[in-house]
C-alpha cells in the first residue's frame, strides 16, 4: 500500500455527525471485488440527485474542493458496517487523510490497512478548522513522523497513532507486509520444526 509520512493538501469540509459505510458508499456498489474504481460513486446519495446530476447543496460538490485530498468530518465518522469498499471510494477519490473527533474502530482499521490516516483532533480544534475553511481552498500539512497537523495560518494541533498502525503507515506496508519483514526468521523457525519432528 501507499505509505504515509508528511502530506500536504486541500480540506473538504463535511460538518455531519455519524456518517456510516453505507452513506459513505452504498450497497449497490460492493459487488465488485477490484479495489479501485470507486471515487466516483463516493457519497453517492448525496454527491447526485434522481436525474444523476452533481447535488449543488452537497458540499463536497463545491468548487474550491476540487483536488481535496484532506477530509473534515464530524464525530463518529466510519460507522456501521464493516465494508472495506468505504475506505476504497475515499482512497480512490483522492482522500489520504480522514480527520474528526472520533471514528468507528473497524473503519479506522480498515483505513490504517489501505494507506489512509485517521486523525482524531479535539472538538475545539475541529472547530477552529471549520472556521477557517470559511473562505476555501484551506490547506493543511500532515506529518505522521511527528504527529503533527498544521498550517500556514499558524494552527497547529498533535495528535496520537497507535504505533503498529503509526509505523505500518510510515512503512507502506499492511499487516502482512509487516509479517513478511520477518520472512527469514519465519522460515528458520519452519526449518527447525522439520528437524524436530523427523527427530521424533
Amino acid at each position: 500500500m501507499q505509505s504515509f509520512t508528511v502530506h500536504t493538501g486541500i480540506v473538504a469540509l463535511l460538518e455531519r455527525d455519524n456518517v456510516d459505510t453505507d452513506q459513505i458508499i452504498p450497497k449497490q456498489f460492493l459487488k465488485r471485488i477490484e479495489r479501485t474504481g470507486y471515487g466516483n460513486v463516493l457519497f453517492f446519495d448525496w454527491r447526485y440527485g434522481s436525474d444523476g446530476k452533481p447535488n449543488p447543496e452537497f458540499s463536497l460538490n463545491a468548487p474550491h474542493y476540487a483536488g481535496a485530498s484532506i477530509l473534515l468530518a464530524g464525530r463518529n465518522f466510519g460507522c456501521g458496517s464493516s465494508r472495506e469498499h468505504a475506505v476504497w471510494a475515499l482512497r480512490d477519490y483522492g482522500f489520504r487523510a480522514v480527520i474528526a473527533p472520533s471514528f468507528a474502530d473497524i473503519f479506522a482499521n480498515n483505513c490504517a490497512k489501505n494507506g489512509v490516516l485517521t486523525v482524531v483532533l479535539r472538538p475545539s480544534e475541529i472547530a477552529t478548522l471549520v472556521s477557517r475553511d470559511a473562505s476555501g481552498h484551506y490547506r493543511l500539512k500532515i506529518d505522521l513522523q511527528r504527529c503533527m497537523v498544521s498550517a500556514e495560518d499558524g494552527f497547529l494541533a498533535r495528535f496520537e497513532v497507535e504505533p503498529f498502525r503509526r509505523s505500518s503507515l510510515l512503512e507502506g506496508l499492511d499487516e502482512i507486509g509487516m509479517t513478511m519483514k520477518h520472512e527469514g526468521e519465519i522460515a528458520a523457525f519452519e526449518h527447525r520444526r522439520g528437524s524436530i519432528r523427523t527427530t521424533l
